[in-house]
């Protein structure tokens, strides 16, 4: 759901994609439009470096120095952010240096009317569902990752099909043969799930969706369930090989046979900062080029 933001906007973070084309000039044209309407920008290291400055912080400490985070880059780099920001429960805005996307509430050519809204208090948030996800291995401790997006299970170096077993809060529900199987947010629909031909789904809907990748069988087709359930992944099969587990397309890690992957709703929620008249559809329209009749 989105909720109007009422609170004094002073400190804004600011992460910076150091290999996107622009992305230094963009932080500077930022920071002057930050300036120019009283607001504070704070760099994380990276960025500083970037600037060729010190006094960086470690955007993990965003959280207690800055009220919103600014992402300088595209979809990719919101991503990236989200594990660099750590448990970061306020707005973040997208800056996209290029088109717009999915993740980002404005270009590099809006940067005046960026910082006209974080210093006016006129924008609103979009609460993005995350997901948990826990790999369980024998004999070691568990590991946990955070995912805004998706987490994916897929076969690994060899070119054969894997069997994967899933299960919803306890119950079988498939064995799929598959290059892999997806599990994706609201806001991962447009993303990998998609591609895999998945289903598009409005980032406010309670919901999940388990999309297959390329499965052996025809029938076996995404679905969307519930976000308070809790699906799990495993492979019995030894004939599967290893496999690669993503998050975010990021944190790649081999899953044996007799791993065990458990996903669920995590306990906090990623605050994506919109502009005025900008909405979720509106870049459905835009980035899919929907025409109407």
């Amino acid at each position: 759901m989105d909720s109007f933001v009422r609170v004094l906007i002073v400190n804004v973070g600011i992460l910076v994609n150091p290999h996107k084309t622009g992305s230094l000039p963009t932080l500077h044209a930022l920071r002057a439009a930050l300036k120019s309407r009283g607001c504070t920008a704070v760099l994380d290291e990276d960025t500083a470096t970037l600037a060729g400055e010190t006094g960086g912080i470690p955007a993990e400490e965003f959280s207690t120095h800055v009220d919103v985070a600014a992402v300088l880059g595209g979809d990719g780099t919101m991503l990236h952010a989200l594990s660099k920001l750590g448990n970061f429960e306020k707005p973040v805005a997208g800056i996209n240096i290029g088109t717009l996307g999915f993740l980002t509430s404005c270009t590099d050519d809006e940067l005046d009317v960026f910082a006209s809204a974080v210093a006016q208090n006129r924008f609103t948030t979009s609460v993005r569902t995350l997901l948990e996800a826990t790999v369980h291995r024998p004999g070691k401790p568990p590991e946990s990752f955070i995912a805004l997006n998706e987490v994916t299970l897929a076969r690994g170096d060899t070119g054969r099909l894997i069997s994967l077993r899933a299960q919803v809060n306890g119950e079988l529900l498939n064995d799929y043969r598959a290059d892999g199987l997806i599990v994706a947010t609201p806001t991962g629909s447009t993303a990998y799930s998609l591609s895999a031909g998945g289903p598009l789904i409005s980032p406010s809907a309670a919901v999940f969706v388990i999309t297959p990748i390329c499965p052996h069988s025809l029938s076996q087709r995404s679905l969307v369930l519930s976000d308070d359930s809790v699906i799990e992944l495993s492979s019995e099969a030894m004939d599967s090989g290893p496999m690669i587990f993503t998050v975010d397309g990021r944190d790649s890690i081999h899953i044996e046979s007799g791993d065990r992957l458990e996903v669920k709703k995590a306990p906090r929620s990623f605050l994506l900062l919109r502009l005025e008249g900008r909405s979720f559809y509106g870049a459905l329209r835009q980035k899919l080029h929907w025409q109407g009749v």
